[in-house]
């Protein structure tokens, strides 16, 4: 007699063997896919204005620093703001006093995964320092600077400067040849640099003007200004690219799985091993049976 107390089992056996070896497969699979890793987006900056000044009072007795920046940025990012006020105890009663004033005062930092760029535009600007509330220390028409790095290409920094600037009242011509000094009895001292651009394999920078002052105003208590004033700069290092996760070395082979070349002779695929072995597990179960079934009868 047959007995289905012994065949269910069995099947079900065989059935659960079979799915276990089935499931695995696939997982053993996607966790051998290689990893993929993204490089970063580079970097990108970008300010307007920058100051460091030391400010003298009462024949260099007080020292007071004048540290302040407009529109200053990092990627991803952007601001445009056209005016620039400061304050500074013992100058002129603690009140506000007017820094820089412009039309258009423009800083922009950008990065994707191929590019980062940054970029500035001033135009029609006046710059102050103290102690010189109706003498402006610079104006300038339009400056602009931009540096951009992109992968696969050699980083380019760009700076476009006016023909001439007003420094402390007098026209000055400006010229690629080196630094212009600038000199105006009982008021001070500027030196400009013009156009610093500088590239290496992976950065670059741009700066449109920086201004090397020295003036002794003789008026609302300040005795003289020192320091520097950076104008339009911009800088940028390029991303890099994403980087595949390094293959085995060649002429090895994967612990436990059969080679590539092997399976394309064969017919086979990467499964096949997880397809024989639900096979067997499949068979093994229903010959238990079979055999469990005729001890019985």
């Amino acid at each position: 007699m047959n007995s289905p107390s012994f065949r269910m089992p069995a099947r079900r056996l065989a059935a659960v063997a079979t799915a276990t070896a089935l499931a695995a497969g696939p997982a053993v699979l996607a966790g051998a896919s290689p990893a993929h890793a993204t490089g970063d987006h580079g970097r990108a900056s970008a300010v307007v204005l920058r100051t460091g000044l030391d400010v003298s009072l009462l024949n260099k007795s007080v020292q007071v620093p004048l540290a302040v920046s407009l529109n200053q940025v990092e990627a991803p990012s952007s601001a445009e703001k056209t005016t620039l006020t400061a304050r500074l105890d013992a100058v002129d009663g603690g009140r506000p006093f007017s820094v820089l004033r412009a039309d258009v005062a423009r800083a922009t930092a950008t990065t994707t995964a191929t590019k980062a760029e940054g970029a500035t535009t001033l135009a029609h600007a006046r710059l102050h320092v103290p102690g010189l509330p109706l003498l402006s220390l610079i104006e300038i028409e339009q400056v602009t600077s931009t540096a951009t790095c992109e992968v696969g290409r050699k980083p380019v920094a760009r700076t476009d400067l006016p023909g001439s600037v007003t420094v402390l009242g007098k026209r000055v011509n400006l010229t690629a040849g080196g630094p212009t000094d600038v000199t105006v009895p009982g008021v001070g001292e500027v030196r400009l640099d013009l156009s610093n651009t500088r590239t290496t394999a992976r950065s670059a920078a741009a700066t449109a003007l920086e201004l090397k002052v020295s003036v002794n105003p003789l008026k609302l208590n300040v005795a003289e200004v020192d320091g520097t004033l950076t104008l339009a700069e911009a800088t940028c290092k390029t991303p890099s690219p994403a980087a595949e996760a390094s293959a085995p070395p060649a002429g090895t082979r994967p612990q436990g799985a059969p080679a590539e070349e092997n399976l394309a002779e064969t017919g086979g695929s990467s499964a096949t091993p997880y397809l024989v072995g639900g096979a067997v597990a499949l068979l093994a179960g229903g010959g238990g049976a079979v055999f469990l079934a005729r001890r019985r009868g």
